[in-house]
């Protein structure tokens, strides 16, 4: 089952209401990930945890994530996947539309093995 870890530009209710909303589903708030041991490290570093964890990293953050991906692509690195989150389909501030659509994403394609998968996510609405 997809395991979700969302970063630390998506507010941790977001993973708060998907669990309460669902309690087989797992997800966690970066903040509170790993007692927040990792807030201040690299996204190499976040990825690679998240990995260990078997958690696919939820993200808007194109810019540094996207390039990083395309290089561990390259040399062969692998990760549990990431989710990106276009704040022009699903606003930053819109908890409830992330909460939607990530309980839609698991529910559509939470059984998929998400090893080195990237997506889009897509608004529930």
């Amino acid at each position: 089952m997809l395991a979700l870890l969302t970063d630390v530009h998506i507010s941790p209710k977001v993973a708060r209401q998907i669990c309460d909303r669902n309690p087989n589903i797992v997800a966690h708030s970066f903040v509170s990930w790993r007692a927040g041991n990792l807030l201040d490290e690299d996204d190499s570093v976040i990825l690679k945890a998240a990995f260990e964890d078997l958690l696919t990293f939820v993200t808007y953050d194109n810019r540094t994530i996207a390039p990083l991906l395309s290089d561990w692509a390259e040399r062969s690195i692998t990760h549990a996947g990431v989710v990106f989150i276009d704040r022009r389909t699903i606003r930053q501030e819109d908890i409830g539309g992330q909460v939607r659509a990530l309980i839609g994403l698991l529910q559509e394609r939470g059984d998929a093995d998400w090893t080195n998968v990237v997506t889009h996510l897509r608004s529930a609405d």
